[in-house]
């Protein structure tokens, strides 16, 4: 069992250490003149028994508080662990003068038995849960604490001065501001700051518990049997108190306290308290029963069958306060397991699985990464180097867990096991959060394909057949109109609609080919742009490729479709407008960039040209992915287009997606 205490500003790590050498070395002595007494067991040693743990366990609690940080409860909580070593003592010199009169009496050693215990004891559960806090406490609060401080102070000063009077009145104050602190206690861990409600639980019921001990003590004619329910509610509450305030000061590292208190050190000292109250509670009740040996094994069995279960819940809840949910790694797997439905989308799934993972074994923090660039989600800051774990689902490899536990601790083999029951839920929510962002991005790239699809027909529509429409149905009427008077003149101009129509009928055609094929999302971007040259070749215009068919596999999809489209309208304009007989597209990645160019041998550009529908659109395409278009006059005729498009898009807003399409 190792408890790690550095020394701090603001500790006394040298006073702790002789405070708790202190308190054990009373503790010690009085229990060995009470062996040395050879006094007969009787049930009023469950009260001695009562102080030896309060000296044993908040000796060493509050000493490693006051190790690191000089606060008020650590004091408090050295004071109580003195008062259970001091009454301890003189419990065992009272016993052992009285079993040898030669000795002095020594009546201020003999009275700490009754009034040593009650300063730190009363002010264990009437103060010490006003102060624990990080806040500062409101005046209800401040009100609370000087009621348990006077109450204390009364009922101590009754006891020391004026042991022999009735002190009725000291007792149902400590039952009614107890009870009050309770309430208030349990308040704060439901209404209270989210850092400081841990433990708080455990402590509302650890007051509760020893404000209503005290009520046999109001009542002169208690019988002897509900009296004797005092110590043993004290034993129990050595169960609650010291876990209590371990867990709420040092997990949430109030008043800058971090001290490193492994696992095994927690475990061990809780254990062995649970320990010691199961021997003493079985010893007091069958010291109850009639001296006869058979009857007192009977009632001690008894006794056993009736607190194992207890004994076996409080362990159970002892595991579960230290280790976490990894004590039961069913209900840790149960916890994980419930991100995969309550999760909105992709990034709240990862963010949830990496929270309950932490939240079920008690780390520092959680990083879940997916094997693909931005699945990522992180739980915790991390103030160590990371365990790092794979993550495998369907037999390959989705990710990887990186874990750090809480400063001061270690992944454990309890941990480690649970994790091994915890990690195959993460990878299967790890997959599920990779295979639901493809699904968007593959729906994302569609939707804009579609858009982008539509805007181009409808410029089409808009700019080239719908005039061309109006003009043929003019045409149409002059060539009717001139019919009668000069039938060669309307001849020769229905020939001429003829073969607009005949030139618009391969416009169409072009139109088709310019959509994003099925190819190219199937395929990619080099199988796609040889169909096109495929295509382009049977109208009579040759098309020559240069492609990094390797480099550009695995494309993103939007960078794919916004390359197509740009070459597919830099063919058209070369084989419709140029004069050009061939072109060469080439395309190939360089850095973090794709990078297409189409050259054409054609009379190159006009020195009065003016941007066309065709060029606005190239250009739109390129900007809304970050990337850019250029036209140059090449040396010897033609012109090239260079495109250079980003590997990794800008995002885009999607709200800015109008009726028009994406290149509107």
């Amino acid at each position: 069992m190792t408890t790690a205490v550095v020394a701090r500003r603001g500790g006394r790590p040298r006073t702790a250490v002789a405070l708790a050498l202190v308190t054990y070395l009373l503790t010690l002595m009085g229990v060995l003149l009470l062996v040395a007494a050879r006094e007969p067991a009787t049930p009023e040693l469950l009260f001695t028994a009562v102080d030896v743990m309060v000296g044993l366990v908040y000796g060493t609690v509050g000493a490693v508080i006051v190790a690191r940080r000089s606060h008020v409860v650590g004091w408090l909580v050295v004071v109580t662990g003195v008062g259970g070593a001091l009454a301890t003592f003189g419990s065992g010199w009272g016993a052992y003068q009285g079993a040898h009169p030669a000795l002095p009496p020594l009546p201020a050693v003999a009275s700490l038995v009754s009034w040593a215990w009650v300063p730190g004891t009363l002010a264990l559960f009437l103060v010490v849960p006003w102060l624990v806090r990080e806040t500062r406490p409101s005046w209800w609060a401040r009100a609370g604490l000087a009621l348990g401080v006077a109450t204390t102070a009364v009922f101590t000063l009754q006891r020391l001065l004026l042991p022999q009077t009735d002190n009725t009145g000291a007792v149902v104050a400590t039952v009614v501001v107890g009870l009050v602190t309770a309430v208030a206690t349990w308040w704060r861990r439901a209404r209270g700051p989210v850092a400081e409600r841990p433990g708080l639980g455990l402590l509302a019921a650890g007051v509760a518990l020893m404000a209503l001990s005290f009520l046999p003590l109001a009542f002169a004619d208690t019988p002897f049997e509900i009296v004797l329910a005092v110590p043993l509610v004290h034993l129990a509450c050595q169960a609650l108190f010291p876990v209590a305030l371990l867990t709420t000061v040092l997990r949430n590292r109030l008043w800058g306290i971090d001290l490193a208190v492994s696992r095994a050190a927690v475990a061990s000292l809780l254990t062995l308290g649970l320990a010691v109250v199961y021997a003493v509670v079985l010893v007091g009740v069958g010291a109850l029963v009639d001296s006869h040996v058979v009857a007192q094994v009977l009632a001690a069995a008894g006794v056993a069958a009736a607190v194992q279960p207890v004994h076996g819940w409080l362990g159970r809840r002892v595991r579960v306060l230290v280790y976490g949910e990894a004590a039961t790694p069913g209900r840790a797997a149960l916890r994980v397991g419930r991100q995969l439905s309550a999760a909105a989308d992709a990034d709240d799934l990862l963010r949830g699985l990496a929270g309950a993972l932490g939240e079920a074994l008690r780390l520092e923090s959680v990083t879940v990464r997916g094997a693909r660039p931005g699945v990522e989600a992180t739980w915790g800051v991390a103030t160590s180097a990371p365990v790092e774990r794979p993550l495998e689902h369907s037999g390959r490899r989705v990710g990887s867990l990186a874990l750090t536990a809480r400063p001061g601790e270690r992944l454990d083999a309890r941990s480690t096991d649970a994790l091994d029951h915890l990690a195959p839920v993460v990878a299967a929510g790890v997959a599920l959060a990779q295979g639901t962002a493809d699904l968007v991005r593959a729906r994302d790239a569609a939707t804009r394909a579609r858009l982008a699809e539509r805007t181009l027909i409808r410029r089409e529509l808009h700019d080239g057949i719908g005039p061309w429409l109006t003009g043929l149905r003019l045409g149409l009427q002059g060539a009717r109109n001139t019919l009668d008077r000069d039938p060669a003149a309307a001849a020769a101009v229905l020939d001429a609609l003829q073969a607009e129509v005949t030139q618009r009928v391969e416009d169409v055609r072009l139109l088709s080919r310019s959509l994003l094929p099925p190819v190219l999302d199937e395929q990619g971007l080099a199988p796609a742009l040889d169909d096109l040259a495929r295509r382009t070749a049977a109208t009579g215009f040759t098309v020559t490729l240069d492609v990094d068919a390797v480099a550009l596999d695995g494309l993103d999809p939007r960078v794919a479709a916004a390359a197509y489209g740009i070459v597919s309208e830099a063919v058209t304009n070369a084989s419709r407008h140029s004069g050009a007989a061939t072109c060469t597209v080439a395309a190939a990645v360089h850095g973090a960039t794709v990078v297409v160019t189409c050259d054409d041998d054609g009379h190159g550009m006009p020195a009065d040209r003016t941007p066309g529908v065709g060029t606005r659109s190239m250009r739109e395409r390129a900007a809304e992915l970050g990337g850019s278009v250029a036209w140059v006059d090449r040396d010897g005729g033609g012109v090239r287009v260079r495109t250079v498009l980003p590997l990794v898009p800008e995002a885009s807003d999607a709200a800015d997606v109008g009726a028009e399409g994406v290149l509107a």
